[in-house]
C-alpha cells in the first residue's frame, strides 16, 4: 500500500474536509494531515489549536496522522515516506491553481503523484474562509465543521465580541 499526505492550512478544518480526508483514509496506508506553517497567512487558530481541532476529529481514523510541516511540499512528502499528495477540488476555478501545483511538485520531485478528491456534492461550496466568516458575524456553521470546531469558533467569536465591545 502506498502513503500519502493531505497538506493545508485547516483554518479550520471542515466537514469537507473531513470527506476528503476519511475517502482518502481508505485508499492509503496511511494519510498524514500536514498543518502548513505559512508566516504570510494570518490565521485564526493558532497552529498548535489546529493540529488540536483536527486530532480531535479524526481520532476514529486509525491510520490518519496529524502533524505539521514548514517547507515543500515535496519535502514533507519525503519527510513521510509518502509517494501521493492528496488536494480536494471543489470547484472549477481550483483546478488551475491545483493543476499547477500539482506540476511544480512532479517537477521538483519526480516521485511525487497528486491525487485530487472532489467533496461529495453537500461539501462543494465549503471554504475554510467562508466558515471563519459567517462564525464572525455570528452565524451557526454547525452544519458545516465537526461539533469540536464549532465549539472552538463560537469561543473565538465571543472573545472577538467582548473585545470589540470594550474597545468602544
Amino acid at each position: 500500500m502506498v502513503k500519502a499526505i493531505y497538506p493545508g492550512t485547516f483554518d479550520p478544518i471542515t466537514n469537507g474536509h473531513l470527506d476528503i480526508l476519511s475517502r482518502a483514509a481508505g485508499l492509503f496506508e496511511s494519510v498524514h494531515v500536514v498543518v502548513a506553517v505559512n508566516s504570510r497567512k494570518t490565521t485564526l487558530f493558532t497552529l498548535e489549536e489546529r493540529m488540536d481541532l483536527i486530532t480531535g476529529c479524526t481520532k476514529h481514523l486509525k491510520n490518519v496522522h496529524v502533524t505539521t510541516f514548514a517547507g515543500l511540499t515535496v519535502d514533507a512528502l519525503r519527510k513521510y515516506k509518502a509517494k501521493v499528495v492528496i488536494r480536494g477540488l471543489r470547484v472549477v476555478s481550483d483546478f488551475e491553481f491545483e493543476f499547477q501545483m500539482a506540476l511544480m511538485n512532479k517537477k521538483l520531485d519526480k516521485a511525487c503523484e497528486t491525487v485530487h478528491l472532489m467533496p461529495s456534492e453537500q461539501y462543494t461550496y465549503l471554504s475554510s474562509s467562508v466558515i471563519r466568516e459567517i462564525a464572525s458575524l455570528g452565524g451557526s456553521v454547525s452544519e458545516f465543521v465537526p461539533p469540536n470546531v464549532d465549539k472552538r469558533l463560537r469561543q473565538k467569536a465571543g472573545a472577538a465580541t467582548r473585545t470589540a465591545v470594550k474597545g468602544k
